[in-house]
């Protein structure tokens, strides 16, 4: 998005994108399409908001719904199962590779590896909740802004880098003035509440006056609505909090299921969060209800991705016109750069977890030929900077070939 946006077609300057960013990563949810919605919405007003958050899911919602419904209905062929096989280091060395670079951009100093190493801790370890650790995080970097500013502020908000991108200004440059739709008002903001509010949780009161509130779609509903709420840091932080709750809590899937789904969503354009889809569609596929597998299937995927990213239109609609107003605050920034360190050790966390469920599977049991492509794919992706799409495609294929000649 930077390089599209910013470098080439030079719609928005680095300073004012570096913002939106920040923001969008303080707030629960996906923050790569809460940052298509707000450029959208910067750049062309509340239409452009939708169009650029809408086209931004869509294409993986419908093809991760294809993928989930062939997972359910073929995964225990042959070839589809040596697929997935396949597919599982690739995925463990993308989480690797995702701790590297969060951490490179976070953990400028031992202040901030600290965090990192305590947010760790409390997730694997003590089972802190994830909300919690956010919520502390943040308030470390509000008070570090006061009290040790230069070792909180790591991650600064703007003027790193600006000007150098390109001797073209953009469309909406540093020195603009805020667009005329972008000046905040209590009128406004009361409006976009009490709309955002009726589209957000009209589906689900809808299913629990038709299903009853027990059915595994409208659990999925409020379920996936508090995680809107409370989770932060991305899809790999959010990951460990919904694998533990769908697996764990509700039995809507199991730990190899749920491995899978992110082999799935990795394979899709569009945000890895969509992985929360497969959950839904498995969770109602298989607690069903009244509906047959597939129509609960279908209402699960729906009502997972409606409560999952309509609410990132509402955060942005409702928040960014005063973020816009705060451009450059610095005690901002220093609660960006610990909750921003305090995920790395959420995702070091959900690196764990992976590789323990794929290379350990079995107690005593050591998945040699997974550690040998998960490596390879590492090496790749970090040094070699091989395309991600390629990586997973070929991991699949190998898997294919390997259970071929390991059949007899």
């Amino acid at each position: 998005m930077h390089e599209e946006l910013v470098e080439r077609r030079r719609w928005i300057s680095e300073d004012r994108f570096l913002h939106a960013l920040n923001y969008c990563m303080l707030l629960p949810g996906p923050e790569a399409q809460q940052l298509a919605i707000y450029i959208g919405w910067l750049l062309h007003r509340t239409l452009g908001g939708l169009v650029a958050g809408t086209l931004f899911v869509l294409p993986a919602a419908l093809l991760l719904f294809g993928l989930s419904w062939s997972y359910v209905v073929f995964g225990k062929v042959a070839w589809v199962s040596a697929a997935f096989y396949g597919l599982k280091p690739a995925v463990l060395a993308i989480v690797v590779v995702a701790v590297l670079r969060i951490g490179n951009k976070a953990l400028k100093n031992r202040v901030m590896g600290s965090i990192a190493l305590v947010a760790f801790v409390a997730i694997a370890w003590l089972k802190v909740p994830f909300p919690l650790i956010i919520l502390f995080a943040g308030a470390l970097g509000w008070a570090g802004e006061r009290w040790a500013k230069d070792s909180f502020l790591v991650i600064q908000g703007h003027g790193s880098k600006a000007g150098k991108t390109s001797v073209r200004s953009a469309v909406l440059d540093d020195s603009a003035e805020i667009p005329g739709h972008a000046r905040p008002s209590w009128g406004r903001s009361l409006r976009v509440i009490a709309l955002g509010l009726i589209l957000w949780w009209a589906p689900v009161a809808g299913l629990a006056l038709w299903l009853g509130a027990d059915h595994a779609t409208v659990q999925q509903g409020l379920f996936f609505s508090k995680a809107a709420m409370v989770t932060f840091g991305g899809a790999y932080a959010v990951l460990p909090y919904v694998a533990q709750q769908a697996v764990e809590k509700y039995a809507w899937l199991g730990p190899t299921q749920m491995l899978d789904g992110l082999a799935l969503a990795e394979s899709t354009p569009g945000p890895l969060i969509i992985v929360l889809q497969f959950v839904g569609f498995l969770g109602a596929w298989n607690q069903p209800g009244p509906l047959s597998p597939l129509g609960s299937a279908t209402l699960g995927s729906f009502i997972t991705t409606w409560t999952t990213f309509v609410p990132c239109f509402l955060w942005i609609f409702l928040g960014a016109p005063y973020i816009e107003r705060i451009r450059g605050n610095q005690r901002l920034n220093c609660m960006l750069s610990t909750i921003t360190a305090a995920v790395v050790g959420v995702v070091l966390n959900l690196a764990v977890w992976f590789g323990l469920h794929l290379l350990m599977p079995q107690p005593g049991q050591f998945e040699v030929y997974s550690a040998v492509v998960a490596v390879v794919a590492f090496v790749g992706l970090q040094y070699r900077k091989w395309p991600m799409i390629p990586v997973i495609l070929g991991s699949a294929l190998l898997g294919m070939v390997y259970r071929w000649m390991t059949a007899g």
